[in-house]
């Protein structure tokens, strides 16, 4: 399946907010959205370091879990 590789941790940097992808009702729209790790079973403190490494956050320190949007 083609979606899957879509899976993982996506970060949203203006936000600090982090979504896990793991189906494909939604995927997040680049350039708001950037996909962090596709390891979708990271947790927040891996997370954190990843955007650190990858300079991907302003305040990795910030970044907490959001929530994907209700579709209609």
């Amino acid at each position: 399946m083609q979606q899957t590789s879509k899976f993982g941790i996506y970060l949203n940097p203006a936000e600090s907010r982090v979504v896990r992808i793991n189906s494909p009702y939604w995927i997040p729209p680049e350039p708001e959205w950037v996909l962090l790790t596709p390891e979708v079973n990271a947790t927040l403190l891996q997370i954190r370091e990843l955007a650190r490494e990858q300079g991907a956050s302003p305040d990795p320190d910030a970044i907490t879990w959001g929530r994907i949007p209700l579709l209609d």
